[in-house]
């Protein structure tokens, strides 16, 4: 099996651990009338997906989020992965701006190719950061568009060679003629999930929507898809951003200061793959001062009242075996064990397929 294939996305893994994710989702049966399509192989549609180049485009994004997952509201940051819908905008050439909508409150990212800003408008605050000359991407994502195009690609560079891939009639998504591309563990594969399916647009084979199903149920966990798009080119506007009156404007750096940077060096190495493909398991280690709330201490004023021991006890299962004792968390599209020694385990897998990661040597 190739190299590629020992994990499964950050999203999967994200998930698994409460924090989210838009490559794990599920999407219920297409309404409407199927159109009529020439045919195409499984793999030329992967193919095609995988080397399609992102179009000037603006749509809408919209978020059904079922995970089963404890309500995360107490701890700071957590908001942010509380939107229901967001609008995208690409010029085709990597200028990007996603708008999410969090209840009365909306947080933008605006990639104008050198600058990127992040506003948010509950407290009228925006920080700059000034992408580096040589070309040498900030610590994060930032300004990436959060869509399922995004999503897709990600997930399928990832899994289809541990994967039965077929294409599986087409549907209409957001006005759009697309191919369901639908991948499926192949037996030999421990994992909850069911099966994945991309919509792809039958045109720029962009992905329209993506989804996951996972075994026992047919409800969805997770639907993350475009509700409208348009393919025309943008007003260069959209890409341009200044801060409202008023607003409390930070600068942000590129690069990550060395205490940063020794810390993620660190997790890095602590960090090993059990297994391969669908049933991949994530094994490493927690900062200690997240465990006590020190990562989070004075950055939020409801910071100082986050006990993440309390957030376990309350909504996690004690669990334990030759490798210690910790708290499970269960969710529709996977598990993860965090031990009382600071160590975890995540995937898209059954419990059992966790504690045997965390026992082997």
């Amino acid at each position: 099996m190739q190299p590629k294939t020992k994990a499964i996305t950050a999203a999967v893994v994200g998930t698994a651990l409460g924090i989210g994710g838009l490559a794990v989702i599920a999407m219920p049966a297409t309404a409407g009338a199927a159109p009529a399509l020439p045919q195409v192989s499984a793999e030329n549609l992967v193919q095609s997906v995988l080397t399609a180049k992102t179009p000037a485009l603006d749509g809408t994004v919209t978020v059904d989020n079922n995970l089963g997952l404890p309500s995360l509201n107490m701890i700071p940051g957590a908001s942010a992965l509380n939107f229901t819908s967001a609008q995208v905008y690409s010029d085709g050439t990597g200028r990007s701006k996603l708008s999410m909508n969090q209840g009365a409150s909306q947080q933008t990212i605006v990639n104008d190719g050198k600058t990127v800003w992040t506003y948010n408008s509950k407290n009228n605050s925006a920080s700059e950061l000034k992408l580096s000359a040589d070309g040498a991407k900030p610590s994060a994502d930032s300004g990436k568009m959060l869509d399922p195009a995004t999503a897709s690609t990600q997930l399928l560079s990832k899994v289809r060679e541990s994967s039965t891939v077929s294409v599986e009639g087409t549907a209409q998504v957001a006005g759009r003629s697309a191919y369901e591309l639908v991948l499926t563990p192949k037996p030999s594969e421990r994992t909850v999930l069911r099966e994945i399916r991309v919509s792809v647009d039958s045109e720029t084979r962009l992905p329209l929507r993506l989804a996951v199903l996972t075994n026992g149920t047919t409800a969805p966990a997770l639907q993350v898809s475009f509700s409208d798009v348009h393919f025309a080119a943008q007003p260069a506007s959209e890409f341009q951003f200044t801060p409202p009156q008023g607003a409390k404007v930070t600068q942000e750096q590129p690069k990550a200061d060395p205490a940063t940077l020794d810390k993620a060096q660190q997790a890095a190495q602590d960090v090993k793959i059990v297994g391969d493909g669908w049933d991949t398991v994530v094994v490493g280690k927690v900062p200690a001062d997240l465990l006590s709330g020190g990562a989070t201490a004075g950055k939020a004023k409801d910071a100082q009242q986050f006990d993440p021991m309390t957030l376990l006890n309350k909504f996690t299962k004690p669990v334990s075996g030759t490798w210690g004792t910790g708290h499970l968390i269960t969710t529709k599209v996977g598990s993860a064990v965090l031990t009382d020694d600071g160590r975890f385990a995540a995937g898209a897998v059954p419990e059992q397929v966790l504690l045997d990661a965390l026992a082997a040597k």
